[in-house]
């Protein structure tokens, strides 16, 4: 699944810098995570970078609506970086 910053977002910067496929932009009122681009740091990290530096916790959550499995979050990582993976 993609990751979704709920409400409880206090707009801190913490995640957006820490993300390494840039999913993560201010949007009108928080901060948002494109699910066409987050692929759960699969591909970068053991673990969402984002959900580890956010100071509040159980803010940013798997996106129910976007459900992916690990197999299809390493595709999207692939598709994001074909230079590394060619």
């Amino acid at each position: 699944m993609a990751l979704l910053i709920t409400e409880r977002c206090i707009n801190c910067d913490m995640c957006e810098p820490e993300c390494p496929n840039q999913a993560i932009a201010l949007g009108a009122k928080i901060y948002e995570i494109d699910p066409t681009r987050c692929t759960e740091c699969v591909g970068h990290y053991e673990a969402p970078t984002c959900q580890s530096v956010c100071p509040i916790s159980h803010t940013i959550v798997h996106d129910t609506i976007w459900r992916e499995t690990p197999d299809q979050l390493w595709e999207k990582f692939v598709q994001l970086y074909p230079t590394l993976n060619g």
